[in-house]
């Protein structure tokens, strides 16, 4: 098999004004019903949004567009001919590719074998590489990447790594594009390049582009049409042009949303977490370089940077999830390791993935409302024995707190929504009464209205005088949510900025190594780690 490189920014004649139509697609499951009736058509030559709440019906809809899943009932219409996608190569073959939000790239191997991996170029038998590379240099030229063939996937930062993945779908004749939450691990700059592409050149030369995404300024920003799923149903489709964030939200929700963080100016009072010379090893040199910082009480220090340049390993550290090379922390004026005694020093922690670290997905509500406490009172008697009926109205106390939904103690924690999910989480390391939290990508692939909630819990603790350090990838929740701004760029501080100057231009520059400032306007070395922090906001 030889595949063709395809000239996709070369204007073709199409068959049909739509590259994409869906007609009243249902799909159920045998206890939800997760798209219902659902029609929408996506015009050549345009970037049509899909935008909705988690559950919201979204992927289930996508998956079926891309051959991943049959729908129970509907017609799937493509350049105007009715089609049947049993999977995803019959997609492909109809020029539908996907990018998922999860990359699925193999980082020992290069560009190339990346890009043709699965359509392997052939002849006489055997894997013509030398040809592949060609055709793939091709597409890199055709479209502007800035990409060698030849580079290692691992070796790639996150930008370009994303820019392979739309190359395996090009290579693979794509005139349709689904982006799923594509710039979730961006900086600004490359969230700019891609846009550029998607819209200047990829859909400009007469194909089609659909872009899931929960952030609705880049849906105003980069879309034509704007498509909101709600509960299953398809809510309706706007001309981007005049749409507003508050519209999108309404829609997606069925209420108002505050679309701003309300929040008064911090009161920053003593210091609760002091990192001071923190160095961590990586995998092939340290993930966290000498970084010295403070939180103070009634303060949210946001950490922002592209994901890969130590947030985790620095989170990992201060709250005794692995050891360190050097440096000390310490909570509340006093040392602290391993998580029982950190946990034991003030300190609560919401992690980046709450799957894996956040909750036990077989267990119930009520039984991941008090890990970490299920040996201790008032959830533990004499013995160790539980008491059950006090786990069972701390479960309703919370679930009624923090508006889990659906209200059940005894439903498996698996079965929730992610945003649903992420606010037991919240519920349960609030309730533990901390000094200090550490909140990690809080609103990660979570809908609106939880990012609404979740977002206000976080000021509500700030006010009630926690020291919170914010780490997240989503540069808009940072400048929104924090007080002082910390970039981290290969394992270091690359600055700090007061929430109230930055601008997403500077952070962006920073994110990327290219400069940046501190509080007080003097350069950061970049070299230490560390910068002037620690002094309240009066003081600067």
């Amino acid at each position: 098999m030889t595949a063709p490189t395809p000239d996709v920014l070369r204007e073709v004649r199409h068959n049909s004004e739509n590259a994409l139509e869906l007609r009243n697609i249902t799909k159920r499951f045998p206890l939800v019903l997760a798209n219902d009736n659902i029609s929408m058509a996506v015009k050549w030559g345009s970037v049509h949004a899909l935008c909705g709440e988690n559950g919201a019906g979204k992927s289930t809809l996508m998956k079926i567009v891309y051959g991943a899943q049959p729908p129970t009932s509907g017609e799937i219409v493509v350049d105007g001919q009715t089609v049947n996608l049993n999977s995803p190569a019959d997609a492909i073959a109809r020029g539908i590719g996907m990018v998922f939000q999860h990359f699925m790239l193999v980082d020992t191997l290069t560009v190339t074998e990346n890009v043709i991996l699965g359509a392997e170029p052939t002849v006489g038998g055997r894997i013509d590489i030398a040809g592949a590379r060609r055709k793939v240099a091709e597409l890199v030229k055709q479209f502007n990447f800035d990409i060698n063939p030849d580079a290692l996937i691992g070796d790639l930062p996150v930008g370009k790594q994303q820019k392979v993945e739309i190359l395996k779908t090009l290579y693979r004749g794509a005139r349709i594009l689904i982006l799923d939450e594509p710039t979730a691990v961006l900086t600004p700059s490359e969230t700019d390049e891609l846009f550029d592409f998607l819209k200047n050149q990829y859909a400009a030369s007469g194909n089609a582009v659909i872009f899931i995404s929960h952030k609705l300024h880049e849906v105003l920003h980069i879309s034509d049409t704007i498509s909101v799923i709600r509960d299953g149903k398809m809510i309706g489709s706007i001309p981007s042009a005049g749409a507003t964030t508050e519209t999108l939200a309404r829609m997606m929700v069925g209420r108002e949303v505050n679309m701003r963080v309300d929040k008064t100016a911090a009161q920053p009072r003593e210091v609760a977490l002091d990192v001071k010379n923190l160095t961590v090893k990586g995998e092939h040199k340290n993930a966290v370089d000498n970084v010295s910082f403070q939180v103070r009480a009634g303060e949210i220090v946001g950490i922002a940077g592209v994901e890969g340049n130590g947030q985790s390993e620095l989170v990992e550290a201060i709250t005794g999830l692995i050891p360190t090379l050097g440096g000390t922390i310490t909570y509340l004026g006093k040392s602290a390791k391993g998580v029982r005694e950190v946990e034991a020093a003030g300190l609560s922690h919401i992690p980046e993935d709450r799957n894996e670290r956040g909750l036990v997905l077989d267990m119930t509500t009520a039984e991941n409302f008090i890990l970490g406490e299920h040996d201790q009172a008032p959830f533990a008697g004499r013995f160790g024995l539980l008491n059950l009926d006090v786990i069972e109205q701390n479960a309703r106390d919370l679930s009624e707190k923090y508006d889990v939904r659906p209200r059940s103690a005894s439903l498996q924690a698996g079965r929730y929504s992610g945003g649903n999910a992420q606010k037991i989480i919240v519920a349960r390391e609030m309730r533990k009464g901390p000094k200090i939290l550490i909140a990690s990508q809080p609103t990660r692939g979570v809908d609106i209205g939880a990012i609404e909630f979740i977002h206000a819990r976080i000021v509500e603790a700030r006010d009630q005088g926690l020291a919170v350090l914010l780490i997240s990838a989503d540069l808009g929740e940072v400048m929104n949510l924090a007080d002082r701004i910390l970039v981290m760029y290969e394992g270091q501080i690359a600055g700090e900025v007061n929430a109230t100057d930055a601008t997403e231009t500077q952070l962006g520059l920073m994110m990327t190594g290219s400069g940046g400032q501190t509080g007080s306007g003097q350069s950061s070395s970049g070299r230490s780690g560390e910068v002037s922090v620690g002094q309240t906001t009066g003081e600067r």
